[in-house]
């Protein structure tokens, strides 16, 4: 199975990482200009502009849109579940939509499973750093795919392959 244009982008990311403090990680800022659809305003996506403020969506927004396919153009991870084609289980590539709390959230995208039933989730902001977390797949209140994009085949979790 060869990965979706856009998973294949996201991986390049994997390891950039926020600088505490003043200074900020020009790949994550460059990401964040992205995320904004590459209006080329100069302004950035809902007023930020630093590597500190949650990133999840960001990240995604960024790789979708340099993957030449427009984002949900937001901050917000719960944004995801408006955007794209809701499909019915995970699969590789798709963009997986978690609960934190009430409102708040966390996005990223599958890359597969471990031996525990987690999903292994390629995502930014993840300990800081854009890398591959397990996350519990209870915690997923939506799975989506982008438009226009050929639709993965019998998505399901015991499909995704295994990752250690």
């Amino acid at each position: 199975m060869t990965d979706p244009a856009w998973l294949v982008r996201a991986r390049t990311y994997l390891g950039v990482a926020e600088i505490k403090g003043p200074q900020h990680d020009k790949t994550i800022l460059a990401l964040l200009d992205a995320a904004d659809g590459a209006a080329g305003d100069g302004k950035t996506l809902q007023g930020i502009r630093d590597d500190e403020t949650p990133w999840c969506a960001t990240f995604v927004s960024g790789v979708l849109e340099l993957s030449g396919i427009v984002s949900a153009r937001s901050a917000w991870a719960r944004s995801y579940l408006k955007w794209g084609v809701e499909i019915a289980g995970p699969a590789v590539g798709a963009i997986a939509v978690l609960e934190r709390g009430p409102t708040s959230g966390h996005v990223a995208f599958v890359v597969g499973r471990d031996g525990q039933d987690h999903l292994m989730l390629l995502g930014g902001n993840q300990s800081d750093r854009v890398k591959v977390s397990p996350f519990d797949q209870r915690r997923v209140i939506g799975y989506r795919w982008p438009v226009g994009q050929a639709l993965p085949m019998a998505p399901g979790f015991l499909k995704l392959p295994r990752l250690e």
